[in-house]
């Protein structure tokens, strides 16, 4: 007779795991993305040996071609773009660390085959609407909060 999931274990165990320590976290491969943030320097990454006409930009970088899995480079990415697409947080989940409302953002880079996603820190925001980078370097988080736009 087979059973499922719920008639095996109707009443699951739940414990709560406090601990006492912290975790040390590493950035890896990404690391030059998170220096640069420190630096107010916005940094992207491209595969060395496509023989791709266009040469575009991953932002937010990939340490590794997500086709091939190549080794890629690290360029400096423009800080100029433009919000492709947006929505405003006004209920967040319990782990959200921005103020509310927060409007967040797509933004679009020339020259970036992706879209960058992050927060609009002033403004209302509206499609294709042009911002600029705004780096947290007075107090880093070392996370991507230190990334933010303007208005440009």
């Amino acid at each position: 007779m087979r059973m499922g999931c719920e008639a095996m274990n109707p009443s699951p165990l739940v414990i709560k795991n406090i601990k006492d320590y912290f975790h040390i976290h590493t950035y890896g491969g990404l690391t030059p993305f998170f220096d640069g943030l420190r630096k107010s320097k916005l940094f992207g990454t491209r595969y060395a040996n496509r023989a791709c006409e266009e040469n575009l930009l991953w932002l937010p970088p990939r340490p590794c071609c997500p086709d091939c899995l190549g080794r890629m480079e690290w360029v400096e990415a423009p800080q100029v773009g433009e919000i492709y697409t947006h929505t405003t947080v006004e209920y967040p989940g319990g782990n959200f660390k921005l103020s509310t409302p927060c409007p967040l953002i797509s933004v679009s880079i020339d020259g970036v085959c992706t879209k960058m996603m992050s927060y609009l820190l002033e403004g209302e925001p509206e499609i294709g609407m042009k911002v600029v980078a705004w780096f947290r370097t007075e107090n880093p988080t070392n996370t991507i909060l230190d990334l933010a736009w303007i208005p440009a």
